[in-house]
C-alpha cells in the first residue's frame, strides 16, 4: 500500500522497462519510486538475470530459503511484472502496444539487439514520437567497443578505479581492488534517470516544451570516467595519474582511518578550523600552530610528519570515546561499521531506512525488506506501494488494461507468446 496519498512527482507517466541486472532497473527504481507506473517486461520462465543471482535468497512465509535471489529485489520495487517472449510475434505486437502508450521506454541490450523485433527507438518512434528511448549499453552506440559487452567489474577496471582503491603496492593487501558494490552500475542508472526526468521536462515544459520524445545514449564506461571526479580532474590537470593510497584521501590530512585502543575510527578533517578543534581537544593545541600542520596544503604535504604524531594519540582512546570527545566540537568522526551495525545504528533506524513491503503474489512470500530511496520531497514523497513483483506477477492485470479479454490472454499463454 502507498506510505501517502499524495500523488508523485512523476504520476501519470509510464514507463515500459525492458531492461535487466542493475542499470536500468536501477533507473526505473527511481521513476518508480518517484510515482511513475513502470511495467517490468521479463522473459516467461526465467525472467530477469537477477531473480537467479544467489546466494543469498528470499526466504518464505515458515523462514525457508526460496529460489528467489534478494539481488533482484535491490532494484525491482514499485513496479509491475509481466513475462513477455519479445521474438515470439505475438509478443512483439503486445509490446507495440504498450510503447504506443508509454511516455518511456528503457532498455539494455547490445546494440542493435532490438532491431530485429521492432523495438528500437527509429521504429517506436515512428509508432509514438513523444516517446523518451533510453539506451544503456557498455560502451555506448558508436565507437570502436560499441559492439562489446560491458559489465560493471570490466568497466570499474577500464576506467581507472581500480586503480585508485585499495592499498598501494608493496602494502599488505595492495594491488587493485574493485568498490565492494557495483558502483558504476548504480551511477549509470541514477545518471538515467535524470537524462529521461530532463527529457519529460524538454518535451512538456509549458513554456519551452517541444512535444517530442528523444534518444537517450547511456555507456558504462562514460559514467566511468564522469565519476572520477576529483581524481579525474586532478590528472587533467597535471598529467599525473593518481595511485592506491588505501584510505587516504589525496588532497586532505588527516582524512582517514586510525587504529584506536578498541578497533579503527575515522577522521575525516576538511577544513583548518576543524583541525585546530580537534587539535585541542586531544591535548595537542601546538599542532594547529605548526607550520607544517597549520594549512591543509601544509598538512597534505607533511602527512607522514602528522601521522606520525597522529597514530600513537589515536590509539590512547577507544572508537566510542574519540566519537563522544569530537561530536559536540564539529569535528567529523565516526565508526567503521559492518552492512549490519550500519543497519542498526540509531541514526538510521529514526530515518527508517530499511522498510518491509507485503507482497500479495501468493508465492509463499508474505513481505519483502528493502531499503528506502533517499530522496524526501515534501510536496511529492517517494511512496512505497509494491514490493519487488513475483515473476509475472501482473501479467493478466496489465493485459486486461490494454484491452485483451480473458479468452485473448489464455490463447497467448497457450502459444507461449506470454
Amino acid at each position: 500500500m502507498p506510505t501517502t496519498a499524495t500523488p508523485g512527482a512523476l504520476s501519470g507517466i509510464k514507463v515500459l522497462d525492458l531492461s535487466r541486472v542493475l542499470a536500468g532497473p536501477w533507473a526505473t527504481q527511481m521513476l518508480a519510486d518517484l510515482g511513475a507506473d513502470v511495467i517490468k517486461v521479463e522473459r516467461p520462465v526465467a525472467g530477469d538475470d537477477t531473480r537467479h543471482w544467489g546466494p543469498p535468497f528470499l526466504k518464505d512465509d515458515a523462514g525457508q530459503a526460496t529460489r528467489e535471489a534478494s539481488y533482484f529485489t535491490a532494484c525491482n520495487r514499485n513496479k509491475r511484472s509481466i513475462t513477455v517472449d519479445m521474438a515470439h510475434p505475438e509478443g512483439q505486437a503486445l509490446l507495440l502496444q504498450m510503447a504506443a502508450e508509454a511516455d518511456v521506454v528503457v532498455e539494455n541490450f547490445k546494440v542493435g539487439g532490438l532491431q530485429q523485433y521492432g523495438l528500437d527507438y527509429d521504429s517506436l518512434k515512428a509508432l509514438n514520437p513523444r516517446l523518451i528511448y533510453c539506451s544503456i549499453t557498455g560502451f555506448g552506440q558508436d565507437g570502436p567497443y560499441a559492439e562489446r559487452a560491458g559489465y560493471d567489474l570490466m568497466v570499474q577496471a577500464m576506467c581507472g578505479l581500480m586503480s585508485i582503491t585499495g592499498h598501494a603496492d608493496g602494502e599488505p593487501g595492495g594491488g587493485p581492488l574493485k568498490v565492494g558494490v557495483a558502483v558504476i552500475d548504480v551511477f549509470t542508472g541514477l545518471y538515467a534517470s535524470n537524462a529521461i526526468l530532463a527529457a519529460l521536462n524538454a518535451r512538456d515544459n509549458a513554456r519551452h516544451g517541444t512535444g517530442q520524445g528523444q534518444y537517450i545514449d547511456m555507456a558504462l564506461l562514460d559514467v566511468g570516467m564522469a565519476v572520477l571526479a576529483n581524481q579525474a580532474a586532478g590528472f587533467l590537470a597535471t598529467g599525473q595519474a593518481p595511485g592506491r593510497a588505501g584510505n587516504i584521501h589525496p588532497s586532505l590530512a588527516p582524512y582517514q582511518d586510525f587504529p584506536s585502543r578498541d578497533g579503527n575510527v575515522l577522521l575525516a578533517i576538511g577544513n583548518d578550523g576543524q583541525f585546530a578543534r580537534f587539535c585541542e581537544a586531544c591535548g595537542h593545541p601546538d599542532w594547529a600552530q605548526d607550520a607544517r600542520f597549520a594549512t591543509n596544503t601544509a598538512r597534505v604535504q607533511h602527512r607522514a610528519e602528522l601521522l606520525e604524531r597522529l597514530l600513537p594519540v589515536m590509539r590512547t582512546r577507544t572508537t566510542a570515546e574519540w566519537i563522544a570527545l569530537l561530536e559536540d566540537k564539529a569535528v567529523p568522526c565516526g565508526p567503521i561499521n559492518t552492512v549490519a551495525q550500519a543497519f542498526d545504528d540509531p541514526q538510521v533506524r529514526h530515518r527508517g531506512i530499511a522498510r518491509t513491503l507485503p507482497r500479495q503474489a501468493g508465492d509463499g512470500i508474505a513481505q519483502v525488506a528493502t531499503v528506502a530511496n533517499p530522496m524526501r520531497l515534501s510536496a511529492t514523497p517517494v511512496s512505497y506501494r509494491r514490493a519487488p513483483p513475483s515473476l509475472g506477477q501482473h501479467t493478466q492485470e496489465v493485459l486486461h488494461e490494454l484491452g485483451l479479454s480473458e479468452e485473448r490472454i489464455r490463447a497467448l499463454h497457450a502459444a507461449r507468446a506470454i
